[in-house]
């Protein structure tokens, strides 16, 4: 499985990067960094990207200039890397809600959504501290409500995988779910 040319498959997709997509503490970053190690790519983190620029945490963006400023940020960086190749990239949870975004991201990048129950979540999120829209709410109520608006575009993915057992399982579907799409664009 490892000796796939990911570079190749991509540009028979015409592709330039592969981009994971999910709620907060779905495993974005643990998975790409999986992916991108075992194939040889650069890992992006968008959410790190954005700490690097500002100098400043996620939580300190969105106490002193709001949640608004942070998504003008976001979608600049991640504009920004959606026309990178042969990068795995993890994309913050609500990024997905920009409309450039999205269409970006079915031009230019293969889509991975990690599908995780919410209870799972819940049980991933109770102890972090470092979530700004988490802060003084209900978690199982916010997840909820971010869940309504937002699954319908993580369902867009290319790739949907369930991403509740290890990160090492989830590695391994996403190969056999890789190779199935791959499979499909070369017998269309």
């Amino acid at each position: 499985m490892e000796k796939l040319n990911f570079s190749k498959i991509l540009k028979d997709f015409s592709k330039k990067n592969i981009a994971i997509m999910g709620h907060m503490g779905s495993g974005k970053s643990v998975i790409g960094k999986i992916i991108a190690k075992k194939f040889n790519f650069k890992h992006l983190d968008s959410d790190r990207e954005i700490v690097k620029l500002e100098k400043k945490t996620i939580n300190n963006i969105f106490n002193n200039q709001g949640e608004k400023y942070f998504r003008g940020i976001e979608k600049k960086i991640i504009l920004k890397m959606l026309n990178k190749n042969d990068i795995i990239i993890s994309l913050g949870g609500g990024s997905i809600l920009d409309k450039s975004i999205r269409k970006e991201l079915k031009n230019n990048s293969i889509t991975i959504f990690l599908d995780v129950e919410i209870s799972e979540l819940i049980k991933r999120l109770e102890k972090s501290n470092h979530r700004p829209l988490l802060k003084n709410v209900s978690i199982e109520k916010k997840i909820k409500e971010l869940d309504i608006v937002r699954r319908k575009y993580y369902l867009l993915s290319d790739i949907v995988i369930k991403n509740a057992i290890s990160p090492h399982e989830t590695y391994k579907n996403f190969i056999l779910k890789f190779l199935s799409l791959n499979e499909k664009n070369i017998n269309s």
